[in-house]
């Protein structure tokens, strides 16, 4: 099955590991805007930096966005 991505879930992730984006861009070595445009949908996070996000704040990558599932696959017999 094929998905999309939806609204980026950085921001409710780490509510939830009780840290901040600022905490975050330090443990990355990130500037914070980058972290913040993450959070508003302003860029798509790369799987390298995903991967690093999510164990830094101890979640599950697909957790880090929407997966909307595309229906418009082509059906192959």
């Amino acid at each position: 099955m094929k998905f999309e991505l939806g609204r980026c879930l950085l921001n409710e992730r780490l509510m939830e590991s009780g840290k901040s984006a600022e905490w975050l861009a330090k443990d990355l070595l990130f500037k914070p805007e980058r972290i913040y445009d993450f959070i508003e949908n302003k860029r798509v996070m790369p799987l390298k930096i995903a991967i690093s996000i999510a164990d830094s704040i101890g979640c599950d990558v697909r957790a880090l966005y929407e997966l909307i599932p595309n229906d418009n696959e082509v059906k192959r017999d």
